[in-house]
């Protein structure tokens, strides 16, 4: 009898629980006993924290490259709906087959992943965002089409305002003046370029901790962007945004970078969630107070160490999370040990893109170790974004295998090459 492990979700928690699980069959001596699944919308594994990229075109990896080399099923659908009692998972395929069925597991991995959370604003269906590929593609395309040959000059046509000053839209905002220019100098333009990063924070970038602060300010000031912290947005439409005070910036790009919050999915499961919407699970990834589903990434919530910190929605500890449920999930299939899930302090770091100035580097929970920035922190972070973060990518089924291993990565290299 063929025991099914189903996985929900392609991203950077689902795709190595699959992995993961694939590995622990194969360790074990189950290859033929286990059968793997992964339910994901489309073909493609999005490096989702590079999309505030301007070069779009290495963020796309096909699932199957990954997946098919280690004997893990793909499913085109979405999720919709999970029934534990019955043991199964409500799926509706994707276009162009369509409709709805379900799917039976013995094991369930949820790794829905995450949503971006828009506000309740007038207007915020206007506003671009950075979330997917395809907000992502979206925004890239009206920015080519800002450089038009022919379109009007008017205020606001090179401005662009970014709502949220956190990480995603502090690397945004450092990004946009050279797209801006870019499009204005395409067609001869002679208009100003201006980039305005809104936030309801005093001091935009005082998340990052007082010891990345200055290198944040001189970067936002070096790519000229204007820093409106303490303010909110009353409404926004297609020729700008008007703060709460009354305040119009004329632009003809705004840009949503407000949070981000766990996909919905989980809610059909009979737990308390958190604020942020994530399901609590165990040191083993199990959903505590259900049998047989595990959940990883954005949307489970993990004691992170002994110290009470818990897990955040980063693919730091995403990766990590889906190779420990995956892993876990064949072991209870098979009446092997569960690997606990512990990060090493100081092991939680945070790498800031901060455009051309560089990038900013620390270490600890409260950010409050510099470790590097400028050019040194900037190299760590391409090495990040362009290395750490993939799978292997050339079909090589022993190295995805031994990539999906149920271990903690060492924080990243300080200087290229180490």
């Amino acid at each position: 009898m063929v025991s099914r492990i189903v996985v929900i979700g392609g991203g950077f928690a689902g795709l190595w629980a699959a992995a993961a699980a694939a590995r622990a069959r194969t360790e074990f001596g189950l290859d033929d006993r286990i059968a793997v699944t992964v339910i994901a919308p489309d073909g493609f594994h999005v490096i989702r924290v590079r999309c505030y990229e301007t070069d779009l075109s290495a963020l796309r990896v096909p699932l199957d490259d990954v997946l098919g080399p280690i004997g893990v099923h793909r499913r085109a659908g979405r999720a919709i709906d999970i029934d534990p009692a019955a043991r199964t998972v409500t799926v509706e395929s994707a276009a162009p087959s369509g409709g709805v069925d379900t799917l039976a597991y013995d094991r369930l991995i949820l790794a829905a992943g995450s949503l971006l959370l828009r506000p309740d604003i007038p207007g915020i269906g206007d506003a671009f965002d950075v979330d997917t590929f395809a907000g992502a593609q979206a925004l890239s395309a009206h920015l080519d089409r800002l450089g038009d040959a022919g379109r009007p000059d008017q205020t606001g046509r090179w401005t662009a305002v970014v709502i949220g000053g956190g990480l995603v839209g502090l690397e945004l905002a450092c990004e946009l003046p050279v797209r801006l220019a870019a499009a204005r100098d395409r067609v001869g333009a002679t208009g100003p370029v201006r980039t305005f990063l809104i936030d309801q924070a005093e001091e935009i970038g005082s998340a990052m901790g007082a010891a990345a602060l200055p290198a944040i300010r001189e970067a936002l000031s070096g790519a000229g962007v204007t820093c409106v912290g303490g303010a909110r947005v009353a409404a926004i439409d297609r020729a700008g945004v008007t703060l709460a005070d009354g305040t119009h910036l004329p632009a003809w790009t705004s840009v949503c970078a407000t949070g981000m919050r766990a996909n919905p999915l989980g809610a059909t499961l009979d737990v308390p969630r958190d604020t942020l919407g994530r399901v609590p699970v165990d040191a083993f990834l199990a959903v505590e107070g259900l049998a047989d589903i595990y959940a990883a990434g954005d949307v489970a919530s993990a004691a992170a160490d002994d110290a009470g910190h818990r897990t955040v929605m980063s693919c730091q500890h995403a990766r990590p999370m889906g190779r420990f449920a995956g892993y876990n999930a064949v072991c209870d299939l098979a009446g092997r040990p569960e690997r606990r899930l512990r990060f090493a302090a100081p092991d939680y770091v945070t790498v800031l893109d901060l455009g051309a100035w560089g990038a900013v580097y620390t270490s600890g929970w409260d950010r409050g170790t510099l470790v590097s920035s400028g050019a040194a922190a900037k190299a760590t972070k391409r090495i990040i974004n362009g290395t750490r973060i993939y799978p292997p990518l050339d079909r090589d089924a022993a190295a995805i295998l031994a990539a999906a291993a149920p271990i903690i990565q060492a924080a990243p290299a300080t200087r290229a090459g180490q």
